[in-house]
């Protein structure tokens, strides 16, 4: 894999989330790519119970690029431990059940389209929670360089000319101390984990 880019795209007023994929999915065809199927991305969160002492919260997630791994990140105070795993690690989390409960009204996914356009892979997401719309995430990554401080300035360019001039596009947070470390499938896992733990904070529903 490559390096990747989360980009929140705003909804506007008055519209759905599926009129924005539908436009998205227009302009990005005309540029001459080709669908490849569906993608996916969820997010379950365990909260740990009283008698752990400190209250700790383990995220698993999942991405269909990688189907094979299940992806964990524990938060513990300032400092997020991630572990890769296979899929016995859900069944783990369920073994656990005496010390994590699972807050299952915050389980969150992006999905939607897959495109591949030359040298770039791009995913158009819609984002719900609880079946609730929350939002559209666009993840776009270029494949032949595993290097963000190299290729971060094509990445921009190409996702300024596709969402257009009046949406802002800045390097991920996560990325930020990492630009010229080596990309791996765990950075675009931080990347959804703080794109859904934002959406999680907004009230609110949004047409879908």
């Amino acid at each position: 894999m490559g390096v990747t880019v989360l980009q929140q795209y705003p909804v506007p007023e008055h519209k759905t989330g599926t009129y924005v994929i539908e436009l998205l999915t227009k302009r990005i065809l005309a540029l001459g790519a080709t669908q490849q199927g569906q993608f996916l991305v969820d997010c379950e969160s365990y909260l740990s119970l009283p008698q752990m002492g400190s209250t700790k919260t383990v995220h698993i997630l999942h991405n269909s690029e990688q189907p094979a791994s299940v992806f964990s990140i524990l938060e513990s105070g300032t400092k997020n431990i991630h572990v890769i795993a296979d899929g016995l690690f859900d069944l783990l989390m369920m073994k656990l059940s005496q010390h994590y409960t699972s807050k299952k009204q915050t389980k969150i996914e992006s999905k939607g389209p897959r495109f591949e356009l030359g040298d770039f892979c791009v995913k158009f997401g819609s984002v719900t929670m609880n079946q609730n719309f929350k939002g559209i995430l666009i993840e776009v990554e270029y494949r032949p360089c595993v290097m963000a401080n190299a290729v971060w300035g094509l990445l921009r360019e190409f996702l300024q000319g596709l969402l257009g001039p009046s949406i802002t596009v800045q390097p991920p947070q996560h990325l930020l101390s990492r630009m010229n470390e080596i990309y791996a499938p765990i950075d675009t896992i931080y990347q959804y984990l703080e794109h859904f733990s934002a959406y999680r904070k907004v009230t609110g529903l949004r047409s879908a």
